[in-house]
């Protein structure tokens, strides 16, 4: 259903309860209207029938005739009864009920109520007793009250009419505004974050335009810090395979060729034997060293065989030794080693990541990292682990960061599990890092 034909069906609502409302309203203040003029007509006809009576005694029924030519008395039909029941009729007839313009019966039956009938003895002077009978007779108030109504109802009528031509008008141009703003849309469902809607005059309009403009913006500048961490994340991987390559080349390769030609060596007669094991011992030994640290590089097994918390201690330990300057302390809960093992080794490279860029970057002298998980019925996630990470180095603007990846990786990290990543830095203020992360 188009909002066109919603609104346009709540207009004809709305006009339809006014006129109802007002056409009640109207038939009301009618009948009271008639009742009230009846009334006067009859009340007023009486006092001057009474008034001219006691004047003119001699000529009575002509003065009757009379009255009934009056304005007043128009509503009234005058008649006169004999002593031998003869009715002679000497109200004037108007000119309004003699036209062919009799409303509708329905119309009538609603505005014309019961009217009592006035009965009035007159005595002439030759003694003749007649009966003045006064009956209402509301037609040509009716007549006018029935034009009044449709002079109403067709002004409602137009009004409703042009009620309708502006609120098309309108809506038409709206609905070119909205097309646009569709069309818009679609662009940037489509990929297309460059294009902006224009400055509309209608400020509803115009802060709906900003608003999808400043989501574009924001799409736009996401879609290349994606693309742009993704082309980082290959050069890394690609940097960690020419690593690998270059480790099994450079130790592997020569060990295993020095441990093939002392094995060779050993088959000869006057070869030392102990000496050759020797060798081949500490290679192997070497070898053993290089595998355990492209193993830790790679992946720490300590998190797999020990925990979450035995592998933080252990790399904490490991910048301890390098950074005698920097004083570091982990709280970590013990149920920490209980969560999945996915999120255990993102929440691991996000620390990495954070006491790496501390010590490249921050000048610190205190580093505080904490884990704690927290059981709450009330919150959203029963159980959430709250990650913190301060420190008091030299701090930066964080509107001002526009290179590195690291704080971004750590934020995708983050959102990839559905918590909430925050940073809090100033100059010379140290780096505050938070995240929530449900567990459920």
């Amino acid at each position: 259903m188009s909002l066109r034909y919603q609104i346009s069906m709540r207009i004809l609502l709305i006009f339809m309860c006014i006129l109802l409302l007002g056409g009640s309203i109207s038939l009301w203040q009618a009948r009271k209207s008639i009742n009230k003029e009846v009334d006067s007509s009859i009340n007023l006809a009486l006092q001057l029938i009474k008034l001219g009576i006691a004047d003119n005694k001699i000529h009575q029924i002509d003065w009757l005739f009379q009255l009934s030519h009056l304005k007043q008395t128009r509503h009234l039909t005058i008649q006169l009864k004999k002593s031998s029941g003869e009715m002679i009729n000497i109200s004037h007839q108007s000119q309004l009920t003699t036209l062919n313009e009799r409303p509708p019966n329905w119309f009538v039956n609603l505005v014309v109520s019961q009217y009592p009938k006035v009965n009035y003895q007159i005595k002439t002077l030759h003694n003749d007793i007649f009966t003045l009978v006064i009956k209402a007779n509301p037609m040509d108030e009716v007549i006018e009250v029935w034009h009044e109504t449709i002079a109403f109802f067709t002004t409602i009528l137009l009004l409703v009419l042009l009620s309708f031509l502006a609120v098309h008008l309108v809506f038409n141009k709206t609905l070119q505004v909205i097309q646009s703003i569709i069309e818009h849309l679609k662009g940037i469902e489509m990929g297309n974050y460059q294009k902006k809607l224009p400055v509309f005059v209608t400020e509803e309009y115009n802060n709906i335009a900003t608003a999808i403009n400043n989501m574009s913006a924001v799409l736009d500048r996401t879609q290349q810090q994606n693309r742009a961490l993704t082309q980082h994340s290959l050069a890394i991987q690609e940097e960690e395979r020419q690593w690998l390559s270059q480790e099994l080349h450079d130790e592997f390769g020569q060990s295993l060729t020095a441990i093939k030609v002392m094995a060779v060596t050993a088959a000869h007669e006057k070869s030392d034997t102990k000496t050759i094991t020797t060798s081949i011992s500490e290679i192997c030994d070497h070898l053993m060293t290089v595998v355990r640290s492209m193993m830790k590089q790679l992946h720490p097994l300590s998190l797999t065989e020990l925990g979450l918390k035995a592998t933080l201690e252990d790399l904490i330990y490991h910048w301890e030794v390098k950074n005698t300057t920097t004083s570091f302390r982990l709280y970590c809960d013990n149920d920490v080693d209980l969560i999945d093992g996915s999120m255990m080794i993102q929440i691991f490279r996000v620390i990495q990541e954070s006491l790496t860029n501390i010590i490249r970057h921050a000048r610190a002298n205190h580093v505080i990292i904490s884990l704690d998980i927290k059981h709450s019925p009330e919150m959203l996630y029963p159980d959430t682990l709250y990650l913190l990470v301060i420190d008091d180095g030299q701090g930066c603007h964080l509107n001002k960061i526009t290179s590195g990846f690291g704080l971004l990786g750590m934020e995708e990290r983050i959102k990839l599990l559905g918590g909430v990543f925050k940073i809090q830095s100033d100059v010379n203020e140290g780096m505050k890092i938070t995240a929530q992360i449900p567990l459920a």
